[in-house]
């Protein structure tokens, strides 16, 4: 049996996360990824990249000590090897390749700067292909603080994918105009018109904590019934309540409805009636392209 430690650094528009796995190989087994810690930093660069235009000084300050927070996390849990990608606030900020820089020099930490199409693709590296049934068709929907990434698959096979500048921390500042909304709906309805019973798989933090709070069981999916229902009560109430009255935490309790409105413009767009949540995202993927790129050598 060998045993060793990979980790990911997902660098998003409304949090930054350090993702730790224990990876274990065993003669004659398929090899396990098992979760060991993971970290959420609550620093929202987005807020910074599309309105101002650059990372404020202020959270560069920020960035550059969670680094070096991670970097020692990583140490001291034995970290073989990481992998870091900042994705569309980096990527759009005018000084965003400075703070890369910046952060390498001061905290050691090599970061690789994502388009939207390679954030697609680390994703469908994950276990996604082993949760799609070969007779039936899914709208694939991973919602960021910047983006959102959409993926349709059918008999098995990716169809398309599509990243569209639809992202929580944008919709919050009223930064997406009809003219997108108007696009991604025209391109839903494209690549799922032809398919029958199609459902949603989502990830993202705030479909994960929606699912929780649905009480259901894990691989239960979500309903566009209660979802939407589920909407209009979270609307329905201010943003000290969703904090106070349902536990959410600050930098959730605000970008949680945004993201609820994407999955269900969505369903609304694609007939979808069922949202699977099966827990992975950007950062399960970079753990598995890590091992698919390192296995020979680590």
């Amino acid at each position: 049996m060998k045993i060793f430690k990979l980790a990911a650094i997902d660098i998003g528009s409304n949090a930054i996360r350090l993702l730790i796995h224990n990876i274990i190989e065993a003669k004659d087994k398929k090899t396990e990824f098992r979760k060991s810690s993971l970290v959420r930093v609550p620093i929202r660069l987005g807020e910074d990249s599309f309105t101002v235009g650059e990372i404020s000084d202020r959270n560069i300050e920020r960035m550059i000590d969670a680094m070096k927070a991670f970097k020692l996390l990583m140490n001291v849990n034995g970290v073989d090897s990481y992998m870091a990608c900042a994705t569309s606030a980096i990527r759009e900020a005018n000084n965003g390749y400075e703070v890369v820089e910046k952060i390498r020099n001061e905290a050691g930490i090599n970061i690789e700067v994502i388009d939207g199409k390679k954030e697609a693709a680390i994703i469908a590296s994950t276990d996604l292909k082993e949760l799609i049934n070969n007779d039936q068709a899914y709208l694939y929907i991973d919602v960021g603080g910047g983006s959102t990434e959409f993926t349709v698959f059918s008999e098995g096979k990716l169809i398309a994918s599509k990243s569209f500048k639809i992202g929580t921390v944008r919709l919050l500042n009223d930064m997406v105009g009809v003219k997108v909304w108007n696009q991604l709906e025209e391109w839903i309805k494209l690549y799922t018109k032809d398919l029958v019973k199609v459902s949603i798989i989502g990830s993202g933090g705030n479909i994960n904590k929606l699912h929780k709070m649905s009480g259901r069981k894990i691989g239960e999916p979500l309903s566009y019934i209660w979802l939407n229902a589920q909407y209009h009560f979270l609307e329905s109430m201010s943003y000290e309540d969703r904090v106070s009255e349902l536990g959410l935490n600050q930098d959730r309790a605000d970008v949680i409805i945004p993201a609820t409105r994407v999955f269900l413009s969505a369903a609304k767009w694609s007939g979808a009636k069922k949202i699977h949540v099966p827990k992975i995202g950007l950062s399960d993927g970079m753990i598995k392209t890590l091992y698919q790129k390192n296995k020979e050598s680590i």
